[in-house]
């Protein structure tokens, strides 16, 4: 065992020229970095005077659930034999706002889509979904339920 770091930047660039002197006086946006990757441009969800046009942290929360689940479920899949062809998840997060003003996430609902290659592997596909959910780092980490409703096509 060992462990992984992580590192990004957040840099705010929402200043429109007085700063934070008022709370409608200044943009969300922010660009969040790592290494010489590209730039994801973020903002807040739109409740909360956030940009539609780029990711919220909530967003990018609910696509971290899904691509650790779609990764393990690939991984597992090819060292099981179970050719998988197509993969796409429609996933959802559900966060309910306190009277304090804060809030939580109380559910994400993964569905995934997948598209195997024979017949003959459409049994494997449940068995699969649950491992790579028990062995997902995210899934692992949050404090809410992560669930998962997949459906398998042969193609």
């Amino acid at each position: 065992m060992s462990d992984h770091h992580y590192r990004v930047t957040v840099r705010w660039t929402g200043n429109t020229g007085t700063g934070t002197s008022a709370y409608r006086a200044y943009e969300r946006a922010h660009e969040i970095s790592a290494g010489a990757k590209p730039a994801i441009a973020g903002s807040s969800d739109p409740n909360f005077r956030g940009d539609a046009q780029r990711w919220n942290p909530e967003e990018l929360l609910v696509a971290s659930l899904s691509a650790c689940h779609k990764l393990w479920f690939l991984h597992l899949s090819a060292d099981a034999g179970v050719v998988v062809t197509a993969y796409e998840d429609h996933a959802e997060g559900t966060m309910a706002e306190t009277p304090t003003g804060g809030g939580r996430f109380t559910r994400v609902l993964l569905r995934p889509s997948v598209t195997v290659q024979g017949q003959e592997m459409v049994a494997r596909i449940e068995e699969l979904h649950h491992r790579a959910h028990e062995l997902c780092f995210i899934a692992n980490s949050v404090n809410f339920e992560v669930l998962v409703e997949g459906d398998v096509q042969v193609g």
